[in-house]
């Protein structure tokens, strides 16, 4: 099914011209309309300053748009949902707190559903299990590497069981071995949960590494400027040819984008 013939009920989130502008400022970015279906890893891909973190936090409910509006499953997003949850850069993990104390941080918060003890506790298990912490429970943060820090953030958003997980550039911080299997895991967990996932990177190689569909901001203000359906089998990196040549056409693609941008 694609984005063109998709029922209501199969979207998670659903954006119609979007415009966001500081207090007396040129706008961010603006005429920016994007949706993600249920199930689907949508990532945004852009060069900094395009405005693609911006729109992430006007998706997420974290700040309201200048103009246009926003759907959440079905429904205006004016905040951000307990039926989504956010990832970014730094896992922003509470030193007082062991894995499990971070997995489970926010879960009763009071617009979190109500969940009994047994309730948060499995919940909060299954999500360290998932990504692949189970044994490390009782570990600090002191005690941690960048990438499993990653993972206890990423824990941390599926203890909620988002519809809808938008994640910020969450793995550009680590090393390269450390993010490919960051990524490998994000691919693996988001299809077994069940959720889709906006991400937001500058990373051409990561987009097409993990996304269902590209998504191409660029500009200034930035508008969405051109989008990609990756229709290659998982896992990618044995099929290097339809890798390279999606590749090759979104660099062609961000090519003349900064040729306009120039010009303009």
């Amino acid at each position: 099914m694609t984005a063109a013939t998709a029922e209501p009920q199969d979207w998670a989130l659903q954006a119609q011209g979007l415009r966001y502008a500081y207090a007396g400022s040129e706008p961010v970015f603006q005429d920016v309309s994007l949706s993600v279906r249920k199930r689907e890893i949508v990532c945004l891909l852009g060069g900094s300053g395009c405005g693609k973190s911006s729109l992430l936090r006007v998706l997420a409910g974290l700040q309201p748009p200048s103009a246009g509006n926003i759907e959440f499953l079905g429904k205006a997003m004016l905040e951000p949902d307990p039926r989504s949850a956010l990832v970014f850069q730094q896992a922003s993990l509470l030193p007082w707190l062991n894995v499990t104390g971070n997995a489970g941080f926010g879960l009763d918060f009071k617009h979190q559903p109500r969940l009994t003890r047994e309730a948060h506790a499995a919940r909060v298990a299954q999500a360290i299990d998932a990504v692949g912490l189970k044994g490390r429970e009782k570990l600090y943060p002191s005690a941690l590497s960048g990438g499993m820090a990653q993972r206890v953030a990423l824990a941390r958003a599926l203890a909620r069981e988002p519809e809808l997980l938008f994640a910020d550039e969450p793995f550009s911080a680590l090393d390269a071995i450390t993010r490919a299997e960051m990524q490998a895991l994000l691919v693996e967990v988001v299809h077994r949960w069940h959720t889709a996932v906006l991400l937001v990177t500058h990373d051409i190689d990561e987009a097409i590494l993990v996304a269902d569909r590209i998504v191409l901001m660029g500009g200034k203000p930035g508008n969405i400027v051109r989008e990609w359906t990756v229709d290659i089998a998982q896992p990618r990196i044995g099929h290097n040819g339809d890798v390279i040549a999606l590749k090759l056409d979104i660099l062609d693609a961000l090519h003349a984008l900064q040729k306009t941008t120039n010009n303009d």
